[in-house]
């Protein structure tokens, strides 16, 4: 089997420390590769004809690399192949092309990094990275500083949460939270939120029989998704009404979920695209979020295919 592939991107920050201490662990406990990433700017590397006579040298940037991932990491682990890359350019675009590139089965990377007149890393690159992925993302919180051990992130994670819009890519999200759930020893929790009706042909008398239907149907539905799980992982499953993402944050921290599992919407012809309730949960949740791009097993007529792919990392 090859070994799986994870790609750190930093910008030497704090929040870019936690995402590498995330990454490291991830990578070790999984036997993965970690190529650690840095992006330059361009002007940077054009010093002389800018006329400030400083020579960039890619070694510079990766020996600083290397020198942060000692002080992160700490000492070397044989059990963790780790890789150094330097490139040039605008920050997503050279994370997406080196994720092509390299194969990566996983990004880890802080949603946001250093801000201000100097450099804006993260923040609208993560954005753009989450609207363009074809691999999951493990998007960090900046404030969270990342685990030592793998322990340290079973403490951390706790409990992850899946919620889910019941449509084919359901399963697939279900599918990687069991993977994960067995992986780290945790348990998950299913979560779907009916969204209020609004419609100017409904009578108000009748709104809440509707309601009630939707909600029975929708525990139904995640019912029957989750009994796919195997029993000893005790899954455990809501069914909520209200605004989504507010719903998604709320149970993240109701059930203390330090990972939420979560889907980008596809768009056909496009490539993934992140859905307004993606966006809105990482905004307000501090838990750390898996964001999963379209299973390429569901077809465009919206049939899963006979075999759920899982992401290599979380086999």
């Amino acid at each position: 089997m090859t070994r799986p592939t994870l790609l750190c991107p930093i910008d030497f920050s704090e929040a870019s420390r936690g995402a590498l201490r995330y990454a490291a662990t991830i990578a070790e406990h999984f036997g993965a590769r970690l190529v650690v990433l840095a992006v330059e700017d361009p002007f940077l590397t054009q010093g002389l004809d800018l006329g400030t006579g400083v020579v960039w040298d890619p070694e510079t940037t990766r020996r600083e690399l290397a020198k942060l991932g000692a002080d992160v990491i700490g000492a070397p682990r044989p059990s963790l192949a780790i890789e150094y890359d330097v490139a040039v350019g605008r920050p997503a675009d050279k994370i997406l092309r080196t994720s092509r590139m390299l194969r990566a089965d996983l990004i880890v990377m802080s949603t946001h990094g250093l801000t201000g007149m100097k450099k804006m890393f993260f923040g609208s690159t993560t954005e753009r990275v989450l609207r363009e992925t074809t691999v999951p993302v493990l998007a960090t919180h900046p404030i969270d500083p990342g685990p030592v051990t793998i322990e340290d992130a079973r403490a951390l994670v706790r409990r992850i949460l899946v919620p889910v819009d019941l449509s084919p890519e359901s399963l697939h999200q279900v599918q990687v939270a069991k993977a994960l759930s067995q992986a780290l020893s945790l348990p998950f929790v299913a979560m779907h939120v009916v969204e209020p009706l609004r419609s100017p042909f409904l009578t108000k008398a009748r709104i809440p029989d509707i309601e009630l239907e939707r909600m029975t149907r929708a525990d139904d539905a995640l019912a029957n998704l989750i009994a796919t799980v195997p029993r000893q992982l005790h899954p455990e499953m809501i069914v909520t009404h209200g605004d989504p993402a507010q719903e998604i944050s709320k149970a993240a921290q109701d059930r203390q979920a330090g990972l939420v599992v979560i889907g980008l919407r596809g768009t056909d012809g496009t490539g993934p695209r992140m859905g307004s309730v993606t966006y809105r949960v990482l905004c307000l949740t501090p838990s750390l979020v898996l964001a999963l791009p379209p299973d390429p097993g569901i077809g465009t007529a919206g049939r899963a295919s006979t075999s759920w792919a899982v992401p290599t990392v979380y086999k």
